[in-house]
Parts: structure tokens; C-alpha cells; sequence
């Protein structure tokens, strides 16, 4: 990948639409990736990006506490823009804004607006925009389809619901990776060939975004958000168990240990279950 500190002016045009899908990858408190749909992240100049807020999820606070974010912009003629980014500040009036909320997708929304506008720094992002490799993406799912039953681990405990599992395994539904790289920013990968081989395991071939997917090392705590069409989604964190043959394809592995809803209103988390409290104060 070709990388630069600055977005052209066809970047920006590019991804200013409402119309396309923006994943924000943030740091935990505990020093690990987080990722959920932002669709409103658009640059505010050649060296900045902004995020519109209307409802408040751990993105929003993990970026404020952290400040180190990766960034993944899709639009709708499947080019994909990359990079990473420092929060800066946030601003609740302004220019940036008025704009947000002169967008036809929130000045008509009877619920919710843009209420907070966060300000990045941009560290570095791809030239351009790249075209998704769908022919090896394609053949990468193919594959792991029909392999991943061998890597399946058989655990009588149900992780993912079978929602969640059902999205995973659709063929067009999106996934991106993400890991905490060496300097602190959260890495995004596009991992679209990945589905589940049970409930408490994601395989994928490596086939598609290959050279980046080999960075990945046994032991390391990588996150995978997966979302449909439909704009819903799911959030997976766990271990990434390594490369090796299932059925004689190379798959690589992922033991989840934690699932998490970011869809709204209700964001939380499902896996391990969270202990119902009672309510005492209305």
C-alpha cells in the first residue's frame, strides 16, 4: 500500500457523501482493539478528519481516553481508503456541524441529529483509494466455506448467538480485523472471507489482503466486526490461534472470548453474560 500524511481533493470528495461505511477502530482501557460503524466520518481538511456523534457508544469514549484511532472508509463503488488518525477535540456548534446536520439523513430524522462533532489528526492514510480484490476475496470465501468444519472446536458453551453466527456466515456480509500494532494505533484489514466454524470459533483463508493478514501472530488479541446490508452487526474479540490445514486449506483461527451489540439504541455486552441488576432508582 502506498501511504501519505495528507487526503487529496478527490479523497475528500470521494468520502463525504452520507452514503458509504466508516469504521472506527479505537483502544479499549485494557489496551485492546474495538471497532463499530461510523458512517459519518468525513475529512475536514487535507491533514483532518471529523466523526459525527448521536448516540454515545465506547467508541466515543475510548477515542477521548486513548486518542489513537484506525480509520476504514468503503463507499459504494467498493474503493477503499485507510489509515490512522489522533482525536483532538470535540465541538458541539460550528461549521462541521451545520453541515452534518443539514445532511438529508439526519435534518429529517425525527429521533436523532448530530449532536457532537470529534476532530482528528491525520497521521496517515492510503493513496487514493484502492478497489476491493473481489476475485480473491471471492475465492478466499469459497474456500473457507468449504474447510471451516474442520476447524470448528466442538465447545458445548454458545458464544455467538445464532444471529450472530447466521451473519457471520453470510457470504455478504463484511468483516474487518483489527489489532493493536506496535506504535499503539488500532490496524484495520478487511477480512471478508471469514466465517464462523461454531459458535465460539471465526476461520478465514488468507487469500485476500494476504500480505497484511501474515502480521498476524499467534497469541494476539485481534477484534472482527461484521455487519450486513441491513446495517446490522456484531462485534467479536479473542485470540487468533495461527495458521494451519483444515480439510487442506490454510485457515486461520480465532477463539472468541468476548461479544459485544453496538447496534443501537441498546450497545452492550452479550458474551460472557453480563449479570442482570436489579433497578432501584427510576
Amino acid at each position: 500500500m502506498t501511504m501519505k500524511n495528507k487526503f487529496t481533493e478527490a479523497d475528500m470528495k470521494a468520502f463525504a457523501p452520507a452514503e458509504k461505511l466508516g469504521i472506527i477502530a479505537t483502544v479499549s482501557e485494557e489496551g485492546l482493539p474495538h471497532m463499530s460503524l461510523l458512517t459519518s466520518v468525513m475529512a475536514a481538511g487535507h491533514d483532518s478528519l471529523i466523526v459525527g456523534e448521536f448516540c454515545q457508544g465506547l467508541s466515543k469514549y475510548y477515542m477521548q481516553q486513548n486518542k489513537k484511532i484506525g480509520f476504514a472508509i468503503l463507499t459504494l463503488d467498493k474503493k477503499l481508503w485507510r489509515g490512522k488518525a489522533l482525536w483532538t477535540h470535540l465541538k458541539k456548534e460550528g461549521p462541521e456541524y451545520e453541515i452534518y446536520n443539514q445532511q438529508p439523513m439526519f435534518r429529517y430524522n425525527t429521533y436523532f441529529g448530530i449532536n457532537t462533532v470529534h476532530y482528528f489528526d491525520l497521521k496517515e492514510t492510503t493513496s487514493g483509494g484502492s478497489a476491493l480484490p473481489l476475485v480473491s476475496v471471492v475465492q478466499s470465501a469459497v474456500l473457507t466455506k468449504m474447510a471451516k468444519s474442520g476447524a470448528a472446536k466442538g465447545s458445548e458453551v454458545r458464544v455467538l448467538s445464532h444471529f450472530g453466527e447466521n451473519i457471520f456466515n453470510g457470504l455478504d456480509s463484511l468483516k474487518f480485523l483489527s489489532f493493536i500494532a506496535e506504535d499503539g494505533f488500532p490496524v484495520i484489514i478487511p477480512v471478508i472471507q471469514c466465517q464462523a466454524a461454531d459458535s465460539s470459533r471465526l476461520a478465514f483463508h488468507p487469500g485476500a489482503f494476504g500480505s497484511e493478514l501474515k502480521m498476524l501472530q499467534p497469541g494476539m488479541t485481534v477484534a472482527v466486526f461484521c455487519l450486513t446490508m441491513q446495517m446490522e452487526d456484531v462485534l467479536v474479540r479473542g485470540i487468533f490461534s495461527g495458521y494451519s490445514r483444515c480439510r487442506g486449506v490454510k485457515l486461520g483461527t480465532l477463539d472468541i472470548d468476548w461479544v459485544y451489540n453496538s447496534m443501537p439504541p441498546n450497545h452492550g455486552q452479550i458474551y460472557p453474560p453480563v449479570p442482570l441488576k436489579r433497578v432501584v432508582n427510576f
